[in-house]
């Protein structure tokens, strides 16, 4: 799936780089006390595992355009009143206003994905006011550094009263904190209630829940039912705490009810609002204030925006890496959109550890150090991306199909020119083009030119587009190809900070952001266990 520099292509001892040569894979086995004739000596065998599962989750609001929050922040925003001026002016073609018009009144189901709610907020009991106002510190370690700049953006005047404006994300956890307000008199539930507030996330566009408790991975629990239970425990407690909020907060009553769902896709009203509207509105509507599970939560949000604006611009040099790779040919493209939506999407990262290596990292005299950790780590992972292809439909699926006309190969390809050299990546398209079946009297066909013709030729020529079992591993960038002088995963500490820089200077990727991969190493010095966390899951039935 993804091209990567092998061990063997790497010298041990790179003179002049400044790099500590790697340990060898027998230097790590004898640390670890390896011994292939008893299984139970291996990391991750038998009882040796713990488990922990995050899932994000689809939100939306059901509502008619005058009472949910997401048409109506649109209708009142500048930018809406900007595009109406100017295309009355004429300065704008009148298509911009036209498509957010069809966006807002075309609506049937009445349902609003990832919007946000708004209540009065009287309807709070004290201690979710405040778990609120803790939350709105600019930083939670240090209250007096007063509030976050964006405080005023929370609360809106509505009929002479204070109403509270916020996404669904953190609706769950002022739910839960009014909950352990009410039940507060009895000690267990005040305790447990607080623990698990900071296991209810908002950093994306979508809430985020983390295991209540590290699974214990056993033959008599099942390796992967128990977090599977617990998963399931999870996702009803969520349930419960939207069903509370919808009452308790007068959502229902006023006209918004708030849904939350698994699905691993953006939505495709969301696509179709993206492309109509510009990058910076879309990430005020869409990108989470993160007020949930981070100290400096207005600094988490800057980094998503941050996020957003390195994808959306990654995918746009992507198209010149396929011009450069010979699988554009001419200069009629379709440009992607300023705007990304790839951040919307929806999957479950399951972590793994393992008690003896990890009890190893925290023992200086078991001689098993980082550097050995790495080393096994970036061996791991390797193995497990080359198998990656095995696991669609089996481990992983987000079922999609592309239109005919969205057939384009700088639509379809999504970030994989940054993920395959361009040998792979000519082989694959042609390939996919062959199997897509796309034809006409034995010709090929892809489409070449605005959407509105390309639906007329594959409509007469009865052409389907093409089916994808895991469209999120072509919709996201889920790992980024090696440079020449800096490999991904070598086996050596910190090559994902040198890989970085060079994606950098590329204009691929931003060094302050997390490397992207489908299996990470999770390193003892940062999570305080030794472990892998795989990305790759998508949501499905069976």
């Amino acid at each position: 799936m993804v091209s990567r520099l092998s061990f063997a292509d790497i010298s041990l001892t790179r003179t002049g780089t400044g790099q500590d040569p790697r340990p060898t894979e027998r230097e790590c086995i004898s640390l670890l006390g390896l011994d292939p004739l008893r299984p139970a000596s291996l990391p991750f065998f038998g009882s040796d595992a713990t488990a922990g599962c995050e899932n994000e989750l689809q939100v939306a609001v059901s509502g008619t355009r005058e009472a949910a929050d997401l048409p109506r922040a649109i209708e009142q925003s500048s930018y809406y009143a900007n595009i109406i001026k100017r295309a009355h002016r004429g300065e704008t073609s009148p298509r911009a206003h036209r498509d957010l018009e069809r966006y807002l009144s075309d609506n049937v189901e009445q349902v609003w994905e990832n919007s946000w709610v708004r209540f009065p907020l009287s309807r709070l009991h004290p201690n979710a006011l405040h778990t609120l106002a803790a939350d709105l510190k600019a930083d939670k370690q240090d209250p007096t550094r007063g509030e976050r700049s964006d405080t005023a953006r929370f609360f809106v005047e509505e009929g002479g009263e204070q109403h509270l404006r916020i996404p669904i994300s953190y609706l769950l956890k002022l739910a839960l904190a009014d909950v352990i307000g009410q039940g507060g008199s009895q000690e267990t539930v005040r305790k447990t209630g607080s623990r698990l507030l900071t296991h209810l996330l908002s950093d994306n566009t979508s809430p985020e829940t983390f295991s209540f408790h590290v699974t214990g991975m056993t033959p008599h629990t099942g390796y992967g039912r128990a977090l599977a239970r617990e998963t399931a425990k999870r996702f009803l407690f969520t349930q419960l705490l939207i069903m509370y909020a919808n009452e308790k907060f007068e959502l229902i009553r006023r006209g918004q009810k708030a849904m939350l769902f698994f699905s691993p896709h953006p939505p495709m009203r969301q696509r179709v609002l993206n492309e109509c509207i510009s990058d910076a509105f879309y990430r005020k509507l869409f990108m989470s204030p993160c007020l949930s599970g981070w100290d400096e939560g207005e600094a988490k949000h800057q980094y998503m925006i941050l996020c957003h604006q390195v994808l959306s611009r990654s995918h746009l040099n992507a198209v010149m890496k396929m011009r450069e790779a010979g699988i554009i040919t001419n200069n009629l493209v379709m440009m992607p959109h300023t705007s990304n939506i790839s951040l919307a999407n929806n999957g479950t990262h399951v972590s793994m550890g393992s008690r003896k290596m990890s009890r190893m990292l925290g023992d200086p005299a078991s001689g098993f150090t980082p550097r050995h950790e790495k080393c096994m780590g970036d061996l791991v992972a390797k193995v497990m991306e080359h198998f990656l292809p095995l696991f669609v439909t089996t481990y992983s699926a987000a079922p999609y199909r592309l239109a005919f006309e969205d057939f384009h190969p700088e639509q379809a390809l999504g970030f994989l020119p940054h993920q395959l050299d361009y040998t792979h990546l000519r082989m694959l398209w042609r390939r996919w083009r062959k199997k897509a079946k796309n034809k006409f009297c034995g010709q090929a066909l892809t489409p070449f030119g605005p959407p509105f013709i390309d639906h007329l030729v594959g409509s007469a020529c009865r052409c389907k587009g093409d089916f994808i079992p895991d469209f999120r591993l072509i919709d996201y960038p889920v790992a980024l190809l090696s440079t020449e002088r800096s490999a991904s995963q070598d086996g050596r500490l910190h090559n994902d900070r040198r890989l970085k820089e060079d994606l950098d200077m590329m204009g691929i990727f931003d060094k302050r952001m997390s490397v992207y991969l489908p299996y990470k190493l999770r390193e003892f010095e940062v999570m305080g266990f030794s472990g892998f966390e795989a990305r790759y899951y998508s949501q499905f039935e069976q």
